[in-house]
């Protein structure tokens, strides 16, 4: 009996303690906000990981790659804004996808789903570095480059580093039309970095609203600021202020403008008239604000820059024309395809 009273004894406590362990499996509620690298924020397709190694360091560059049914054509590279992920080209990406296009989507070091490193020396040229990287690991060695934002900085400078491989340029809204440096005084990363703790969700739209859709705003909008606003609401935002600051210098201190002429690609060059970004606008001085982002002139000045450009302005849009009107953006930009 004393045997028998022993074992019941141990199989209460073998019982007991897999409850115990089955309630600590039990899911928490996730943290208000995003993490650093989104984890809990979903893209419209599957991410994959590049991994390199960089200025010492250990990263993950996401990327999504998306293939058509039949052998592709092409391989084309979208590559995003600073205030943006490779989410937003979905619709793009699908339509690039239907008429057999390979579609390689990266979120850049320091962007998106991708690492945030504490010290990293931005530079056009490191990003596009990382870009063909990732290309050649997939085993494309020709592709084209579409570049929209920042993304159009990227890519010229893409470009402008392997001519041998990039085979079209698609610059859409492109920043760095003109040199800001020239038009308004320095800011410092620390600066920056103030600023952008001090940022909120509410300035955020405020700030794509006046800039990006010429005052305008629609609910449909309201998807692009949900990321900043999940990433201040979230644990990881000094970080994430931090690589913003630094990117920000990088996109101020690293002008492109004066290399267009070098470009050996055929180029097409999109702008939607109502944009009018300018890096430092907010504290020019009063006689150069008007003057800065007037994107109907740049357009015109940097097509002529550009050995073999086509310029397609479109009217009543602003700085993302394959958002504010896809149908419209794409009934230009599709035969540019061919």
């Amino acid at each position: 009996m004393i045997r028998l009273g022993l074992f019941f004894a141990f199989l209460s406590l073998i019982l007991a303690c897999s409850h115990k362990a089955v309630e600590t499996k039990i899911p928490i509620s996730p943290q208000k906000g995003f993490d650093a690298e989104l984890s809990n924020y979903a893209y419209p397709f599957p991410v994959e990981y590049f991994k390199l190694n960089a200025q010492g360091q250990d990263l993950k560059m996401a990327y999504m790659d998306l293939k058509p049914a039949q052998a592709a054509q092409d391989t084309i590279v979208l590559l995003h804004g600073k205030n943006f992920t490779g989410a937003y080209f979905a619709q793009l990406a699908n339509a690039l996808v239907a008429k057999n296009f390979r579609v390689i989507i990266p979120d850049q070091i320091g962007f998106g789903k991708s690492t945030k490193p504490k010290s990293f020396q931005y530079s056009f040229q490191a990003l596009a570095t990382n870009t063909d990287a990732l290309m050649e690991s997939l085993g494309i060695h020709k592709y084209r480059v579409f570049g929209h934002s920042m993304g159009g900085m990227v890519a010229t400078r893409l470009s402008l580093m392997h001519p041998e491989k990039v085979t079209r340029l698609y610059l859409v809204n492109p920043i760095g039309l003109e040199d800001w440096k020239t038009m308004t005084s320095y800011r410092t990363i620390d600066e920056n970095y103030k600023s952008e703790l001090a940022s909120t969700p509410e300035k955020a739209k405020a700030y794509q609203q006046e800039n990006y859709y010429g005052g305008s705003w629609r609910p449909e909008y309201d998807k692009w600021v949900e990321v900043p606003r999940g990433w201040m609401e979230g644990p990881d935002y000094p970080l994430i202020a931090w690589n913003s600051a630094l990117t920000s210098d990088m996109i101020f201190t690293q002008p492109v403008v004066y290399e267009f002429k070098n470009l050996k690609q055929p180029t097409v060059l999109v702008v939607g008239q109502k944009d009018r970004t300018a890096i430092g606008r907010a504290w020019a001085p009063e006689g150069m604000k008007k003057k800065m982002g007037d994107y109907p002139k740049l357009g015109r000045q940097v097509a002529k820059m550009i050995p073999k450009a086509t310029l397609i302005e479109i009217k009543n849009v602003g700085h993302l024309p394959f958002i504010e009107d896809f149908d419209g953006f794409w009934k230009v930009f599709e035969p540019n395809l061919k």
